[in-house]
């Protein structure tokens, strides 16, 4: 086994660990927002844990949404540090497209007015 051969393996046990152990994470939040809201869902109290428990589960589906931006931004670090420029390079354009949508939704939200906050009720 070359050294190359190991550094690769090495670097991808750790991105095989940082994925798995995210996905796991993010599934034990969820799982722990669902179980709060069937909790108070039996015992009859609809009051603010039941908006709780869907602020802890939206945690968690953000969580799983950014582990493919920790993966990208984990690689680009292993590229620079590989000096593999080339790879490196499409990391950083993939995480600049990535953070521009980003940015870009949060822009568009912030102008566009939700449609039942404009609408008038009749009298």
């Amino acid at each position: 086994m070359s050294m190359d051969t190991i550094k690769v393996s090495r670097f991808e046990l750790l991105l095989a660990g940082l994925l798995k152990h995210g996905t796991w994470l993010a599934s034990a939040i969820i799982a722990t927002g669902l179980a709060l809201a069937l909790m108070q869902g039996r015992s009859g109290d609809h009051g603010s844990i039941i908006g709780s428990s869907m602020h802890i589960i939206t945690i968690g589906i953000a969580c799983l949404i950014l582990l493919p931006v920790v993966r990208v931004a984990f690689m680009l670090v292993i590229f620079l540090k590989e000096r593999d420029y080339r790879f490196a390079a499409i990391a950083a354009i993939v995480l600049t497209i990535i953070f521009a949508g980003i940015a870009l939704g949060m822009h568009m939200a912030k102008t566009q007015a939700p449609a039942h906050s404009t609408a008038t009720l009749p009298s």
